[in-house]
């Protein structure tokens, strides 16, 4: 993100994985209802949630996979309740939930001041804090048409969760600054406290930028953000956004 575009999604990845917080976070997830019966259509299941019973039939492909030794769909249907539980990864996302005041650092130009800003975070746990969604809402100057700076309200959401099955956490992200949505995933090093998350995206028809996304929680109340973008096959800091909880 070498122009205005890239800071601000910048801005907005920050956001999110501060946003990070998930608030339930049992042992076990509900079991589903059982049905009595359940038939599979070509597609599959007409009914995913439910579980499936003695009487289930099988579509051609379900047979043909569990003759070729893959599981059945009654052993398929287990792995995936046991996959849609909470886990000790979205413990650690739900400490980042809450209202945050947080002040951003931006150095667009490597040869010139930074630029700063500052805004409100709130991120709140949903599905039973398998994930959490965040709002952000702040001020920044950017330059107008004429090229001058004036001043811009900032408005980002993002949501943030742990995929059981790729074992990787996951983060979304969009705002008023453009109209796609980033795309990231990472991981978390307690030794250090630290989620890394890496994206592509492409504020630029044509010019798809590789982003490293750093969040690093110091205790409850304070983390960073730092954001690392690749500028021509160099790494390097353009972003950190410092958050302090809001009491």
């Amino acid at each position: 993100m070498k122009t205005l575009p890239s800071s601000l999604i910048v801005v907005v990845t920050a956001t999110l994985v501060a946003l990070p917080s998930f608030a339930q976070t049992s042992e076990t997830s509900p079991s589903p209802t059982p049905s009595p019966t359940i038939t599979l259509s070509p597609s599959g299941l007409t009914n995913p949630s439910m579980g499936l019973s003695p009487s289930a039939t099988l579509s051609p492909s379900a047979a043909q996979a569990t003759a070729a030794g893959q599981p059945n769909q009654p052993e398929m249907m287990k792995q995936m309740m046991e996959l849609s539980k909470l886990s000790e990864n979205h413990k650690l996302l739900k400490d980042l939930a809450g209202t945050w005041s947080y002040n951003v650092t931006m150095w667009m130009d490597p040869n010139a001041p930074p630029t700063k800003s500052s805004g409100t975070s709130v991120t709140k746990p949903i599905m039973d804090g398998r994930f959490f969604v965040t709002d952000v809402t702040g001020h920044m100057k950017m330059p107008g048409p004429d090229g001058k700076m004036k001043d811009v309200t900032f408005k980002g959401m993002g949501m943030d969760g742990y995929d059981n099955v790729k074992k990787k956490f996951v983060s979304s992200w969009g705002d008023n600054m453009g109209t796609g949505i980033m795309l990231s995933e990472g991981d978390y090093d307690p030794a250090t406290k630290t989620f890394t998350y890496t994206s592509e995206y492409e504020a630029i028809p044509g010019m798809k930028t590789k982003a490293r996304q750093v969040v690093k929680v110091a205790d409850k109340d304070h983390h960073t953000f730092e954001w690392y973008e690749d500028r021509g096959g160099q790494e390097v800091k353009t972003m950190e956004i410092k958050y302090t909880r809001k009491k």
